[in-house]
């Protein structure tokens, strides 16, 4: 995924002090490596091994896919945690605070902790060039070790193979689901981006798919590594019986729950995902049908088709979420009209998403995103309505807040208002609301 744009530290050549806020870090590593995105893993490995995060690691899940990552992993921190089971869960990119992407038994890590481990790397890192995204994996790793957690959640940022994440051996991967995205870096059809994305698997460990029709090039590379893979529909599955939810391996019931928390196919999905996961795991790792039962109906997660007040945000970025967030439109249609706030960045399918969300959207507020890559609000419009004819037209703001407050200024009873686009949007609109 993008990562936050920040601006670059003044003075390139300093040298880090323990005594530094992590926002002077984070500038910091924003300008300590010539490129942003530097797939390969390399150098994120030899400043692991020179850490000693690589040396019996805890029990690791890895989780890609195009979409669905975040609800998939936080989930399954969710039921080990039920199970007393201490997780170390890292996500990316964050919402509101860099904390977020570092999380222990569902606590952030402070800024001293993060800080602390950042110290930490640079001891040992040398001469070694990191990205910003190489650097928080690495911090993860480290922060999990000196909380001596049971089992780690690594969420891939981008692809697989070659995406810092993979420095670690993974017990059980999860590939949520093959879309396109990150075209320029995964390649341009679904079976160049599946086999990217299996470089996550290894071989006689469980390889978990959740995608009802998986690229021929994700499964071929699964055996190529020799991988035990498990196809949702074939291997297991949720299914709704009555009011409850059955998880089936091969056809057989072997938990029967509530429903999660959140609704839609793709969260269905995600939830049958998790769930194998944890049957996989049930010798190494243990869990109690109770513990599930806990977990997945308090199931949630900020900016997925989240209720706040009359508005909804979602950070769907790609044309498969935005499909997902006007089925998600559909099965919740409101009284009165739907007004979108969006904003999107430059690389992402702009016109592909405007298709997919106009016969759900009555009227749009385009908003501009920071550059490089973020969008000004007139480029979008452009671009939204090459895609579609929106009912109500696209009006132009300069900002998220000042499309928030005009779409909320515009909305009736009955109305409501969807934030979407991106989690540059969605993160600014939730400063806003909560302000």
């Amino acid at each position: 995924m993008a990562e936050p744009m920040m601006p670059a530290e003044s003075t390139r050549s300093a040298r880090p002090q323990a005594s530094w806020s992590l926002d002077r870090w984070l500038r910091w590593q924003e300008s300590l490596h010539s490129r942003s995105i530097d797939l390969g893993l390399d150098r994120v490995r030899d400043v692991a091994q020179a850490l000693g995060v690589l040396a019996d690691p805890a029990t690791t899940i890895t989780v890609g896919g195009t979409n669905g990552k975040g609800s998939t992993s936080t989930l399954l921190a969710g039921i080990l945690r039920a199970q007393g089971y201490s997780v170390g869960l890292f996500t990316s990119p964050h919402l509101r605070r860099y904390n977020e992407r570092i999380a222990v038994d569902a606590q952030d890590a402070s800024d001293a902790e993060i800080c602390q481990v950042f110290h930490a790397i640079e001891a040992v890192r040398g001469l070694i060039s990191l990205t910003y995204f190489e650097y928080g994996t690495l911090a993860a790793l480290e922060h999990f070790r000196r909380r001596a957690v049971d089992i780690q959640i690594l969420e891939v940022g981008l692809g697989g193979r070659l995406d810092a994440v993979n420095i670690v051996d993974a017990d059980c991967s999860i590939v949520t689901n093959i879309g396109l995205d990150h075209l320029d870096w995964l390649g341009h059809d679904r079976d160049s981006i599946g086999r990217e994305k299996a470089g996550i698997f290894r071989r006689s460990r469980p390889a978990i798919i959740a995608d009802p029709e998986p690229p021929q090039g994700l499964l071929d590379a699964a055996t190529a590594v020799g991988a035990s893979p498990w196809l949702i529909g074939r291997d297991f599955d949720v299914r709704a019986v009555d009011a409850m939810w059955s998880f089936e391996v091969q056809g057989r019931t072997v938990w029967t729950l509530p429903p999660s928390g959140m609704g839609g196919a793709a969260q269905r999905r995600n939830t049958a995902a998790a769930l194998a996961a944890v049957y996989a795991l049930r010798e190494q790792r243990p869990v109690r049908a109770a513990a599930i039962a806990r977990a997945v109906p308090a199931m949630r997660l900020q900016a997925r088709f989240q209720p706040i007040g009359n508005c909804v945000l979602d950070v769907a970025h790609n044309l498969e979420a935005a499909q997902e967030l006007a089925a998600n439109l559909r099965r919740t249609r409101s009284s009165g009209r739907t007004l979108m706030v969006i904003g999107m960045l430059d690389d992402k399918p702009v016109e592909a998403v405007a298709a997919a969300l106009a016969p759900e959207v009555d009227q749009v507020c385009c908003v501009g995103l920071p550059p490089p890559r973020g969008l000004d609000a007139q480029t979008l419009s452009a671009r939204l309505e090459a895609g579609a004819r929106f009912r109500g037209g696209c009006s132009r703001h300069d900002s998220v807040r000042q499309g928030l407050a005009a779409a909320l200024a515009a909305a009736g009873t009955g109305d409501r208002v969807l934030v979407t686009g991106s989690f540059l949007t969605v993160a600014a609109a939730l400063e806003q609301l909560d302000g």
